[in-house]
């Protein structure tokens, strides 16, 4: 081999190695990178080191106007973040049926619910929801019957007459002044002239009051506060029957909810005070003195309610 031809086989052998050894600095590189973007999705995803914000995601069942729950619970979801530690957000929902199904699917932590949509969420997972806490005005909880008519005095006189209940879902606007009325001998579908849905307890009372139908029934906690606000004329809509009580309304979770949040989240509630005033503005707001502790078996009679009316199955 000639001298240059030499000369070339050392340049190309040179070239080859420079080529291997750039390639290899390539892939520790390709390596090194690979390996840092896994450990940070670890990290990002691992218990106790996620970079996210907790936060607890709280609804209730839609018994009055959207503006109105959101006003009611402010002070509450202010209250509930500084004793949790953590973010509390409200996500209004459509209708019943998307509050029970929001915690059941997972996409919502706690929720306001009325008995039978508690026993709904219970019937719907199985099991695996529990009631937290409850007013302790639930444990005695009452539906009152509304009229203008002067010919209404008794729930046996709604024969022939128009009627809205609020929900479909809803415990004292529906499922309770159902069963009662069955106990006195009248059927809703077909002893009423007309039998109507309001969706709400304050729409059901604003039917009564504008004439829109003879009769109605709604929760006695909305319309006592609506005869405080002045929203409806006592001289004018009156009620001629007030149910016996039952348990009704309950804060409920799902039960995979961390121990030690859902005992936070009890103490929480369980802890306001009325001789407190900045609890007093929650508590008024919530309608009640107090919060008391609450058990699935409390919703037993609902449930068997709910079976006897049709309405569960």
């Amino acid at each position: 081999m000639d001298a240059v031809s030499c000369f070339c086989s050392i340049l190309i052998y040179n070239n080859y190695l420079y080529k291997v050894e750039a390639m290899s600095r390539f892939t520790h590189l390709i390596k090194i990178t690979f390996a840092a973007v896994s450990l940070g999705a670890v990290m990002l995803t691992a218990p106790g080191l996620s970079s996210a914000e907790p936060v607890l995601r709280v609804s209730a069942i839609p018994d009055e106007a959207p503006t109105e729950l959101q006003r009611k619970f402010k002070p509450l979801g202010d209250y509930l973040e500084k004793k949790l530690g953590m973010k509390v957000e409200f996500t209004p929902v459509t209708d019943y049926a998307a509050s029970v199904e929001g915690l059941v699917n997972n996409k919502l932590d706690m929720v306001w619910f009325g008995g039978f949509t508690f026993v709904q969420a219970k019937v719907r997972s199985h099991n695996q929801v529990i009631p937290l806490v409850q007013r302790e005005e639930d444990a005695k909880f009452k539906s009152v019957f509304i009229t203008t008519k002067a010919d209404i005095n008794t729930l046996a006189d709604l024969k022939g007459k128009t009627f809205s209940f609020g929900s479909e879902s809803s415990t004292s606007g529906h499922l309770m002044p159902r069963a009662y009325l069955l106990a006195a001998n009248i059927n809703p579908d077909t002893d009423m002239k007309r039998l109507s849905f309001s969706g709400a307890h304050d729409a059901t009372a604003a039917a009564v009051a504008g004439g829109k139908v003879d009769a109605g029934a709604l929760n006695i906690s909305v319309w006592e506060k609506l005869l405080a606000q002045g929203k409806v004329d006592a001289k004018t809509v009156r009620v001629f029957y007030t149910t016996p009580g039952y348990f009704d309304y309950n804060w409920t979770v799902r039960a995979d909810m961390n121990l030690a949040l859902r005992k936070k989240l009890a103490d929480a509630f369980l802890a306001l005070d009325i001789n407190n005033p900045q609890d007093k503005v929650i508590l008024d707001l919530q309608r009640t003195s107090r919060f008391i502790p609450t058990r699935a078996e409390n919703y037993l009679s609902i449930e068997k309610a709910a079976h006897s009316a049709g309405l569960l199955k």
